[in-house]
């Protein structure tokens, strides 16, 4: 990669292309036969999202923010919005527009996100809308308390049931799908660490009374509406997503360029498929190389995993004090006694959508050689979120 890129100033980031080969065609794999919608937070790059929607088993995209998935909408007729929006200007431009309004289905799980969209123009005024239940796919247990990430209110089949009936006593909407995310499964890793045998017991669990409650809601909403999809997963569970017979796609997408969280699984080994480097521009001690950047911090509790991970030179590592900085960030390590002003260090996120936000473009490299350049949400001028 630094020779590759030599030619290149930092930061430079690029995405090895075979990786990137290897890791969508494992995720259909891992998946066992069901369709994968593909998050596009965590690409946020369209050359890549085209590429790997041209591949038989990708279907579709779930999408951030209201305003991605009207640009998105162009060029893609399956986009899931993953999030409830209050975007009034962008709600004014779908509901203006029947085209755009067949391609995109708004993720609701309260009311007053119909109450909104009706309020910016009648049911007569303007066409159907497809909406989605987000449903909460987290672990309750009287014993260890709320396991999973904090979503919808919506959580037994009672809950989605009935408030299923009220979305679709409502004129102007069109009920088509459902979306469970289990974060305490596909996102948290289970392979090393003191907790590692506590997670994978609680994994366990979750598993278990996750499959019985979606196939209750399943059969729930048998009884309200025909939906197009219910949806779940993530990079980090589509074993499980595959096997669960309620579910009628995943979604996927982090996997895809696999920044190091990913490293800490024990179902599967992505191959690293991105990566960006700094110059060194000092050598404030023998064994210590500070490179003029570094900085880019994933989302999440701000502890260290969340810091970029030096991968090479090996041996290499952030110091307590410093971290990864905002403007620099010094390393130490053994291998830094051979390194150089000028020399370059490369970095791996914790995510994979993220540095997106940081970069105009990503290089593309086969062979050992720079092939393409692709641009990022931002290299095209926009920023969702």
């Amino acid at each position: 990669m630094t020779e590759a890129t030599a030619h290149l100033p930092a930061p430079v980031a690029v995405i090895e292309r075979d990786a990137l080969r290897y890791n969508a065609v494992d995720l259909l794999v891992r998946s066992g036969g069901i369709p994968i919608r593909v998050a596009t937070k965590s690409v946020r790059v369209r050359a890549v999202l085209d590429a790997v929607l041209a591949l038989p088993g990708y279907r579709g995209i779930l999408a951030f923010t209201l305003a991605e998935a009207l640009w998105l909408a162009e060029d893609h007729d399956d986009i899931v919005l993953g999030y409830p929006t209050v975007d009034t200007a962008g709600l004014t431009t779908l509901l203006a527009d029947e085209r755009l309004a067949s391609r995109i289905t708004l993720m609701i799980d309260d009311l007053a996100h119909l109450d909104l969209i009706d309020s910016i123009a009648a049911p007569g005024a303007r066409p159907e809308v497809r909406v989605a239940i987000d449903v909460d796919a987290s672990l309750r247990s009287a014993a260890l308390g709320h396991i999973g990430v904090r979503r919808s209110s919506l959580f037994t089949a009672a809950d989605v049931a009935g408030f299923a009936r009220q979305v679709v006593r409502r004129p102007g909407f069109c009920l088509v799908g459902l979306q469970m995310y289990e974060a305490q499964i596909a996102g948290q890793g289970d392979a090393a660490g003191a907790d590692a045998p506590i997670i994978r017991m609680v994994q366990a669990r979750s598993r278990d009374e996750l499959r019985r409650r979606r196939a209750e809601i399943a059969e729930a909403m048998r009884d309200v509406a025909p939906l197009e999809f219910l949806n779940g997963g993530g990079t980090g569970s589509l074993e499980f997503t595959g096997s669960d017979e309620s579910l009628s796609e995943a979604t996927a997408g982090s996997g895809l360029l696999a920044g190091h969280l990913f490293d800490g699984y024990r179902s599967f080994t992505p191959a690293p498929a991105s990566a960006f480097a700094f110059d060194v521009v000092r050598k404030p001690e023998p064994d210590i190389a500070t490179v003029l950047g570094g900085g880019w911090i994933a989302s999440g509790p701000a502890v260290a995993s969340r810091q970029p991970a030096p991968v090479w030179p090996s041996g290499l590592r952030t110091m307590p004090r410093e971290a990864a900085g905002e403007v620099q960030t010094p390393l130490r390590g053994d291998a830094a006694r051979d390194l150089r002003i000028g020399d370059r260090v490369w970095f791996r996120h914790a995510k994979s959508g993220e540095p997106a936000e940081r970069i105009n473009t990503y290089h593309l490299v086969a062979d050992g050689a720079v092939v393409d350049e692709l641009p990022t949400y931002r290299g095209e001028g926009k920023a969702f979120l």
